[in-house]
């Protein structure tokens, strides 16, 4: 931020350049925390490489649990190219996973987990158990979800553009109100499906 941009009454108020600079620096800090999220809605998403770790697929098992809410770790969970079909997730906080369209969870028990910020572009999770899991700032774009449970789940932010949603289950889901026109556009969401998201057609 230049100092040429500040108001002249905080200006004043910071009583040498030096001090207004570092001021300058602060708001320009706060400005790039709050204008993040709906920038990295329309940003193209840079992934690391995929991680040497031999355990990497197995760690997330265990999940994270540093940073819940912003998908903050000491671990990336890492599981692209990871067939993990049928895992026991149950209650496990998977904050910040990095998936791909190799990555298989079909058939996985997710109960209770929690996804927060997760990115599972084009991953097979066909016909799992998310009863009661929370997908907060997802991006679930390419997901086939087809046959997968939903029942009581917490749904904010959180992308569908293109998921397979045949036959999935959302009764007594929470779900945001944005999240829902953005369920209710995609054309497999059909019938009983339809009507527990709550879409008015």
């Amino acid at each position: 931020m230049s100092l040429a941009l500040l108001p002249p009454a905080v200006l004043s108020q910071q009583g040498s350049p030096d001090e207004a600079q570092k001021h300058a620096l602060a708001l320009a800090s706060t400005a790039v925390v709050v204008l993040a999220p709906a920038a990295a809605a329309y940003a193209d998403i840079r992934l690391p490489p995929i991680s040497s770790d031999p355990n990497r697929c197995s760690r997330v098992l265990d999940g994270n649990t540093i940073g819940q809410a912003n998908a903050v770790s000491d671990v990336l969970l890492d599981v692209r190219q990871c067939n993990l079909k049928n895992s026991k997730l149950v209650n496990v906080t998977l904050s910040g996973i990095v998936m791909d369209s190799d990555t298989v969870l079909d058939g996985s028990n997710m109960e209770q987990a929690v996804l927060t910020k997760a990115y599972a572009v084009g991953a097979s999770m066909k016909k799992v158990n998310l009863s009661n899991a929370v997908l907060d700032r997802a991006n679930l774009d390419g997901v086939d979800l087809s046959g997968s449970t939903l029942y009581n789940a917490v749904i904010t932010g959180t992308s569908f553009e293109g998921t397979n949603l045949t036959n999935v289950i959302f009764e007594d889901a929470v779900i945001g109100r944005e999240d829902a026109k953005r369920l209710c556009r995609n054309p497999t969401l059909k019938d009983e499906s339809r009507d527990q998201v709550g879409c008015a057609d």
